[in-house]
């Protein structure tokens, strides 16, 4: 049954400068500056929830330009805490990537960043902070980055759809248990409330038969949300920023943390009626987002063709050397033989004290040593498998990856989910020179313990 929105749980009730290592830009940089603010998130009638926001806005102003072109950004830290920028899923160079510990240090209270970097790809990706992203990107700090192809493709309307997902309390504002144990050995920190572009209830006016490009970005600190379509026929043109060869139908998919996906839709409904942006929860769907149709038709259009392909590494056959990756710990699984963290091997019990529920290859938290290195060019195959209780959301920084079937390599992608018990084995080309970041997107499993590196030299 498809209803509007209602709250996902029983937490909110109803009721009335520090510079770059590169020299400055010669062009003046435009400031994104993150701050305190306030947004209203709940629906009328409840306070404005206090937030961290880029620019005041939730989410922060889109940035918009044309593949080939350059970001050029200057952070602007009014927080009380340390923050930086990750700028999800573009193929960067290393010094611009955010990772604080890694590829810069964090950015403190009252000083500033130069962002600058050229965008090689066109499609969907993001820009979120780095720093106790469990924490700030709960409060708030994410925007999209959309990269334009250089020919537009045949569409009435385009919609970028942010999916935000919140844990209020009944007064609307956030609650402050970020990093809680349970949290961090569970699923994560998964709200009572999501939004899309900042609305609890959103709704776009459309026209029978009108062709709509939705890139759907799911923003959520640790949520994978299940969707689908009603009165709306559709097509996945593009998954994580890369075009598909061909357009596959919609369908019912799965989005996880830092998923993105670009969806043609051919609005199917009738005057009068609404077609319906479907999110499954508990047996349950509710409508995420609503395109209520207005009166006025046009004929239908044939199906839609592909987006012109990016330019990727070659990796037209798996590469045979092969590095694990395997995912420890949690509730209900615990690291009975301990774990190495920060050099020294560790207890059950004394990681627990120190925060640490998950390892990667039994190492807790970031190891002094990469995973595995690459010369540039070089590609390799990595097993990833999932000795947990929990879904995984694994995300390599500067890179994509292609998963590998029985049959074929799968689409590109820069973060795959991987469920309890499953192995999912991707391939890997170090195309992209440095110090990368590859760790779960789950950020409570993160802060927990599930990240590694990697190096191409």
């Amino acid at each position: 049954m498809i209803c509007r929105r209602t709250l996902l749980g029983s937490g909110l009730a109803l009721g009335a400068s520090v510079l770059g290592g590169r020299a400055a830009a010669a062009e003046e940089p435009l400031r994104l500056r993150a701050a305190p603010s306030r947004a209203q998130l709940a629906p009328n009638g409840y306070p404005e929830t206090p937030v961290w926001a880029y620019d005041n806005k939730i989410p922060g102003p889109e940035i918009r330009l044309r593949q080939g072109t350059r970001v050029v950004r200057r952070l602007v830290n009014e927080l009380p805490q340390p923050t930086s920028i990750h700028w999800h899923g573009v193929r960067i160079d290393n010094a611009m990537d955010g990772v604080p510990g890694l590829t810069q240090d964090a950015v403190p209270p009252g000083a500033e960043f130069d962002y600058e970097f050229t965008v090689p790809d066109a499609g969907t990706f993001w820009y979120h902070t780095h720093n106790r992203s469990w924490e700030q990107l709960a409060r708030g700090l994410a925007g999209p980055l959309i990269v334009e192809e250089t020919t537009s493709p045949d569409v009435d309307a385009e919609l970028t759809l942010f999916v935000s997902d919140w844990r209020l309390d009944q007064s609307a504002a956030l609650t402050e248990d970020f990093g809680a144990m349970h949290d961090q050995s569970h699923q994560g920190r998964i709200g009572n409330m999501l939004t899309v572009n900042g609305a609890f209830d959103r709704a776009t006016p459309v026209r029978r038969h009108q062709r709509l490009r939705i890139r759907l970005i799911n923003a959520a600190t640790d949520r994978v949300i299940y969707l689908g379509l009603a009165g709306l026929e559709g097509w996945v043109l593009a998954l994580d920023g890369m075009p598909l060869e061909a357009p596959q139908p919609a369908g019912n998919f799965v989005l996880s943390p830092a998923q993105r996906v670009d969806l043609f839709v051919d609005v199917t409904a009738e005057s009068g009626d609404e077609g319906v942006l479907v999110q499954y929860e508990r047996g349950s769907g509710y409508a995420l987002a609503s395109f209520p149709v207005t009166d006025g038709s046009r004929a239908r259009r044939p199906a839609p063709v592909a987006l012109p392909l990016n330019a990727m590494p070659d990796l037209r056959v798996a590469p045979t050397r092969s590095v694990d990756f395997r995912m420890e710990g949690g509730a209900m699984r615990g690291l009975p033989n301990g774990a190495v963290f920060e050099g020294q091997k560790l207890s059950m019990r004394d990681l627990m004290l120190a925060g640490q529920f998950w390892a990667t290859n039994g190492v807790a938290g970031m190891p002094d040593s990469p995973l595995f290195i690459l010369h540039q060019g070089e590609a390799v195959r990595l097993p990833l498998v999932n000795d947990t209780a929990f879904p995984h959301a694994i995300h390599a920084h500067g890179h994509h990856f292609r998963e590998i079937g029985e049959d074929a390599l799968g689409p590109w992608r820069d973060t795959i989910l991987v469920d309890p018990g499953e192995t999912r084995e991707i391939a890997l080309v170090g195309d992209n020179p440095g110090n990368w970041l590859i760790h779960c997107h789950m950020l409570n499993h993160q802060a927990a313990g599930m990240k590694t590196w990697f190096q191409v030299s």
